[in-house]
């Protein structure tokens, strides 16, 4: 893909269409594309996490090792997958498998901060973007704690 074709990409990717052009042009330079054969393993459960992947052709299947969980997601084009390695060190807390031919395009954390740190208006609207989540999640988990409460 040419370079304004990964940048017009990641516009459409939710989490990267708040950078803005020139950010997302940081980001499209120094990002890895990646092939997978159907069945490759992009990633295992546990391992430690250095950036995120964004799928670009095909999907992953995402399965947690955990057996009571059994669940299996599909990330498919225009996905991120991996956003919290973007912003620090975690673990992988699924396994991600090819399904069929699959393309993603891999951005490091150090690519990822370097480009925060040249942008700071970027950096400024993640932040809000990733501010108005949690508020979200602490909504969410105070409802179920009162549903909860109603039960006891």
């Amino acid at each position: 893909m040419a370079l304004d074709d990964d940048i017009a990409f990641f516009e459409q990717v939710p989490s990267f269409a708040v950078l803005g052009k020139q950010a997302l042009r940081v980001l499209a330079i120094g990002a890895e594309t990646k092939t997978l054969q159907n069945g490759a393993v992009l990633f295992y459960a546990g391992e430690l996490a250095d950036g995120g992947y964004v799928v670009q052709q095909g999907s992953l299947a995402l399965e947690s090792n955990s057996p009571r969980e059994g669940k299996q997601f599909t990330a498919g084009p225009g996905t991120l997958v991996g956003e919290l390695a973007l912003l620090t060190d975690t673990v992988c807390g699924t396994t991600a498998i090819a399904k069929g031919p699959t393309v993603v395009i891999r951005i490091s954390r150090s690519l990822f901060r370097k480009m925060l740190e040249g942008y700071p208006a970027a950096a400024q609207k993640m932040r809000d973007m990733v501010a108005e989540r949690v508020d979200g999640y602490t909504r969410e988990l105070s409802n179920v704690k009162a549903e909860l409460e109603k039960r006891d």
